[in-house]
């Protein structure tokens, strides 16, 4: 589980951007860093600060996820056949977390992961507590009956801010399935992600 709770928007503002394109985030009304240092003049960032603010960033929107975790799935990637930066991000997409937030079932990746975690969410028909499941082509992800009357899976439904993307199809209000593992432009990030840098990073 992320150990990222109330200082969750304090990446948003050491990074400069609104990671998770929600509206109530700090970065819409002050621009600058966190701290009595946020607002000094930023020097020339180099190769490497570009490629770790680059990892930082990515693995921050995915909940935050355990150096460790990120780190052995970007082995992951590497090892499998085709570009490594695409293979990183589809691999981050097929979590279970990931899918339940993408199918707009919670309204943050720390709630969708909260809720998987309290055993809310069943996976073709089997209730499953483990957020970092790796989601199959096919999978088909639905809410236990408790979730579907939840206030945050409710509140998450209706927020105008995010669609749910087309490798995600829905059926009904309370189910989706997992059409097909997304390359990095299918993704709907609201801010630019350099998985490129992510792969400089790590072959370093």
């Amino acid at each position: 589980m992320s150990k990222r709770k109330s200082a969750k928007y304090k990446l948003d503002r050491r990074m400069g951007e609104n990671i998770w394109g929600r509206p109530n985030s700090p970065v819409n009304k002050r621009s600058y860093g966190p701290g009595q240092h946020g607002q000094r003049r930023k020097s020339k960032m180099s190769d490497f600060g570009l490629q770790l603010r680059a990892k930082q960033k990515l693995k921050g929107y995915y909940g935050d996820v355990t150096e460790k975790q990120f780190r052995r799935t970007y082995k992951e990637a590497a090892s499998m056949k085709g570009d490594t930066g695409q293979n990183l991000i589809g691999l981050l997409e097929q979590r279970l977390d990931m899918v339940v937030y993408r199918a707009k079932f919670a309204p943050t990746i720390f709630a969708a992961r909260q809720i998987v975690n309290h055993g809310h969410v069943h996976v073709n028909g089997v209730k499953c507590n483990i957020p970092s499941r790796r989601i199959k082509v096919g999978d088909v992800i639905g809410l236990g009956d408790k979730a579907k009357e939840m206030a945050l899976v409710i509140e998450a439904q209706s927020l105008p801010e995010r669609e749910i993307p087309d490798y995600v199809a829905p059926d009904g209000t309370d189910k989706v399935t997992f059409t097909r593992v997304p390359t990095l432009d299918e993704v709907p990030y609201p801010v630019t992600m350099e998985p490129n840098l992510v792969v400089e990073f790590y072959s370093r």
